[in-house]
């Protein structure tokens, strides 16, 4: 039975992951910053004939990174997957309006976080000579779009962590995937928009956008692959949408 690592599993698409892999009887080590989120998740994936195991630290801090990492049990250090989720985007301005705490809370998440929890698991990953990471990036990491600059900046940066990875890794047999999703209805715009769910909900009008779910779903497919097949990069759009910025809107 393989174990998977998932971090920001508290909502959206690694909560919708967690449970996948659960059914489809992986070990899991969640991670996030809500403990409460974390226990009822566990509890309510406990009739699973699964090992679940919850780390509850922020992925910006180091040091709390490190230490959960290197407490894990030794049966649950044979990491096989690990599914960097963690991210956030927060404001849309011009650069010169931008808010600096929004910019460092990206670029502390969705870079440095990465490569905290990446860095730790990876040297577990080497031990047993295999592995999968697998790295949610986003349309913003292969176009900018108006008003996202930073945001756009960290999933670029994501976008050639994973390359350099998969170079990185390769003489340990360790599989590297960029999955890209366009529009998912999550979280996402709600964290954005620093809790305006009206703006948020606006955003997804007018046409079916993908779910967690979906990603959810390509992220089982991606890493259950056969040993001599690697995905390396998957964008994921809503039927609806061509590009970053083209949606097919109805009123």
């Amino acid at each position: 039975m393989k174990t998977a690592l998932i971090t920001g599993a508290t909502s959206g698409i690694g909560y919708a992951t967690a449970k996948l892999f659960a059914e489809n009887n992986f070990n899991l080590i969640l991670t996030g910053r809500r403990k409460d989120r974390l226990i009822e998740l566990k509890n309510n994936l406990t009739q699973k004939s699964v090992k679940i195991e919850i780390l509850n630290f922020d992925i910006q801090n180091k040091t709390e990174v490190y230490n959960a990492i290197d407490g894990l049990p030794d049966d649950l250090k044979k990491i096989d997957i690990l599914v960097n989720n963690a991210g956030l985007a927060l404001g849309l301005s011009k650069i010169q309006d931008g808010d600096e705490a929004d910019w460092e809370q990206m670029i502390n998440t969705n870079v440095k976080g990465l490569l905290y929890i990446t860095k730790k698991v990876s040297q577990l990953m080497i031990k047993n000579n295999s592995g999968h990471i697998v790295n949610i990036g986003s349309i913003a990491g292969k176009e900018v779009y108006p008003f996202g600059n930073v945001y756009c900046a960290t999933k670029h940066a994501v976008d050639a962590l994973t390359k350099g990875m998969r170079i990185d890794l390769l003489e340990n047999n360790i599989k590297v995937t960029s999955i890209d999703p366009g529009m998912v209805n999550t979280e996402f715009s709600t964290v954005r928009f620093h809790g305006d769910k009206q703006k948020a909900d606006n955003v997804y009008k007018g046409f079916t956008p993908l779910y967690a779910d979906d990603i959810a779903e390509t992220i089982l497919f991606v890493v259950t692959r056969p040993k001599h097949v690697n995905i390396n990069d998957l964008i994921i759009m809503p039927t609806a949408q061509a590009n970053a910025t083209t949606v097919n809107k109805k009123n």
